[in-house]
């Protein structure tokens, strides 16, 4: 066992060598925890934001003009008055997200009680700022009317009134997700390529023949891989969590970076055994890029890192608990944004090590094989 253990130091110092001599890799690396990060988190909002509204005013009343005047920046650009021919040219065009049209008599109508309509048209190819946009115009809309009719203290005679507590991300922002998930998104991918890029270009350089003849067993070979590469995106990880997402973005992780970057640890364990797995299932460079494209996607969009877990099929989330994805978005989003403990997160940090292990063990029977062959 102890001769195991030097063996995989030595042979994990000859591969940190050669991450660390691969500029590329290396600008990739930096560019990915840092730009990438940053750039994503600022630029991929699902919230409403100077969106484009017009408006036709088929009343021209006070009540209307108030209305117009309640639509505004941040949230939305200033109106521009249209036609009904108009607005549907602007909206083909993407001009505007939304037209409002007041309908004609509508002040009449609201103080002769007759619930009158106004029409929201919305461009729904934005669903996630449609579907926003719309619910603030809503509010808007009742809101003005409301206080157009003097009615402002309405909701305190109501039997019922809501009371929401918005927790842990108070003030909405978007990039407080997005920042988090995208280094997920990149953890995932450059480990895989990492790791997979190091054992083709064993064998595509030839250096695979000299590992050959020395007495070193494929476990040997395989952990020095996952151990070098693991630690170099592990200290990138930390990096950005501290400099680009706490520090430029402003971020604040609400529970314990070390137990996060333990989790990570563990991802990259998984993910790095999935690397070399899908490495001896190529030949080529190309061959693994296109065998690892599907993977990183599934594992992506499914993990619930994009989009809510609950809104997957059940047999399909079921299906993910097999990825060491869907846990490690789990652990992440437990332990940065609501502060969870190792009391909570312990079962992620189990599972992924379990997937890990399977991973390792089919890939260590590949990797003898692929071992022979080349021999």
């Amino acid at each position: 066992m102890g001769l195991w253990f030097y063996n995989v130091w030595h042979l994990g110092l000859k591969e940190l060598r050669c991450v660390m001599k691969d500029v590329t890799m290396m600008a990739a690396i930096l560019v990915s925890f840092t730009v990438a990060v940053y750039v994503v988190a600022v630029g991929t909002k699902t919230d409403v934001n100077h969106v484009g509204v017009g408006v036709i005013d088929r009343d021209q009343s006070s009540l209307s003009v108030r209305l117009r005047d309640a639509i505004r920046p941040p949230l939305f650009q200033s109106p521009v008055m249209v036609d009904e021919d108009e607005a549907m040219r602007g909206l083909e065009s993407g001009r505007f997200l939304f037209v409002v049209d007041i309908p004609a008599h509508f002040e009449a109508d609201v103080h002769g009680y007759r619930s009158p309509a106004v029409q929201i048209h919305m461009d729904a190819t934005a669903m996630a700022q449609g579907r926003l946009g719309n619910a603030y115009l809503d509010e808007i809309i009742l809101r003005e009317t409301l206080a157009h009719l003097r009615v402002d203290g309405l909701d305190s005679r109501l039997p019922t009134r809501p009371v929401v507590h918005v927790l842990f991300n108070p003030n909405h922002t978007s990039s407080w997700f997005t920042s988090v998930m995208q280094l997920i998104n990149n953890v995932t991918v450059l480990s895989v390529v990492l790791v997979g890029a190091a054992v083709i270009r064993e064998r595509e350089r030839g250096t695979i023949e000299h590992l050959l003849v020395m007495p070193v067993r494929p476990s040997e070979i395989a952990m020095a891989k996952i151990l070098a590469n693991g630690l170099v995106i592990l200290l990138a990880v930390g990096l950005s969590l501290q400099l680009a997402v706490q520090g430029l973005l402003a971020v604040p992780p609400a529970g314990s970076a070390t137990l996060f970057l333990t989790g990570t640890a563990l991802y990259l364990f998984s993910l790095t055994a999935l690397g070399i797995l899908l490495a001896t299932m190529a030949s080529s460079m190309p061959q693994f890029g296109l065998l690892a494209v599907p993977v990183f996607v599934i594992m992506y969009l499914l993990s619930g890192s994009a989009t809510p877990r609950e809104n997957m099929p059940l047999w399909l989330q079921y299906l993910m608990l097999l990825s060491p994805s869907t846990h490690y978005t789990l652990l992440a989003q437990g332990v940065l944004y609501r502060g969870a403990g190792l009391g909570i997160v312990w079962q992620q940090m189990l599972t992924m090590l379990l997937i890990g292990g399977g991973f390792l063990g089919v890939a260590l029977l590949r990797f003898r094989v692929m071992l022979t062959r080349q021999g």
